[in-house]
């Protein structure tokens, strides 16, 4: 991010940030937490706030976008700061598909509100921010991360695998994010023992880099989440990742996706996500391909994130 003086004498700040296609796991701990493990992804959210210091009103585009407007209003009175200004919110994330949409917006507006006024907001301070704000993922924390979504609490921080492309099959529609957290998880003990296990198991597979195991519990976590809602394609595409050789499936747990990884150096890439797009033309919905951001992946310099 790059703060400067825009045309009308103010101050410009610019934010961005990844979002995550679904959640490598996400259940419910033995002690009740819920939890969620990213997969960041190469699409993201942008912001540009032109802060006003004597002005006292904000107004942000798209005016729908309320809860940005109050993660700037947060993010000033945070440090101390009056006045206003302008938000401008661009997004390559759709809304209601589970990859992190809101967070991103969220996140990449208190970056720009930072950039604007001088200010390095740490990961922690954002979360904090935005605990007062909703449940959120944790895409303030680069590489894969385990995160409390709805308590906005980092669990801990996994490091980074390799790139992996998701070709993704969506139903269509979108997902109510916020009733979908409310709902109370019905996973019983045994249920969240597996939970407990599998998490303890997926930090030692990205830590080794260990894909066959990520596909692996990745599947599972899909698996487990028919108890929450139901996927009419999940079986269709399991099989298709058998055929195909792919890493394992991966869900937007709260959204619409589903898809089938693959690492992105298979030389055999382009030939298996045509197969895959050919396997689920008889689906309803679409298809669509992801790529996610792997060690030394490439994202766009920021201040302020670590």
């Amino acid at each position: 991010m790059t703060s400067g003086t825009d045309t009308a004498g103010g101050c410009l700040g610019t934010g961005t940030t990844f979002g995550t296609f679904g959640e490598l796991l996400q259940g419910v701990l033995p002690d009740g937490r819920a939890f969620l493990v990213t997969l960041p992804i190469d699409r993201w959210a942008r912001a540009r706030f032109h802060y006003r210091q004597e002005d006292p009103t904000l107004h942000v585009v798209p005016a729908h976008k309320c809860k940005a407007h109050t993660a700037a209003r947060l993010a000033l009175a945070s440090v101390g700061r009056r006045g206003g200004g302008l938000l401008h919110l661009e997004s390559d994330l759709p809304e209601g598909k589970g990859l992190a949409s809101s967070s991103a917006d969220l996140v990449a507006t208190v970056r720009a509100v930072g950039d604007a006024i001088g200010v390095r907001f740490t990961p922690e301070e954002i979360e904090a921010l935005l605990r007062e704000i909703e449940p959120s993922d944790g895409v303030m924390y680069d590489g894969i991360v385990a995160f409390c979504h709805q308590q906005v609490r980092l669990l801990g921080k996994f490091g980074h695998l390799l790139p992996l492309t998701v070709v993704a099959h969506d139903v269509g529609g979108r997902v109510d994010t916020i009733s979908h957290n409310r709902r109370p998880p019905p996973f019983h003990a045994a249920e969240r023992q597996e939970y407990a296990r599998l998490l303890a198991e997926l930090r030692e597979a990205v830590a080794c880099g260990d894909l066959a195991t990520v596909g692996h519990i990745s599947t599972r976590s899909a698996e487990l989440n028919r108890r929450i809602r139901a996927r009419d394609d999940l079986e269709h595409l399991r099989s298709a990742c058998r055929e195909l050789d792919g890493i394992g499936l991966v869900l937007t747990h709260s959204g619409t996706m589903l898809g089938v990884a693959f690492a992105s150096d298979d030389p055999e890439l382009d030939v298996k996500t045509k197969s895959l797009r050919a396997a689920c033309a008889a689906l309803p919905g679409t298809v669509s391909v992801f790529r996610s951001l792997g060690a030394g992946g490439q994202q766009p310099a920021r201040r302020g994130q670590q």
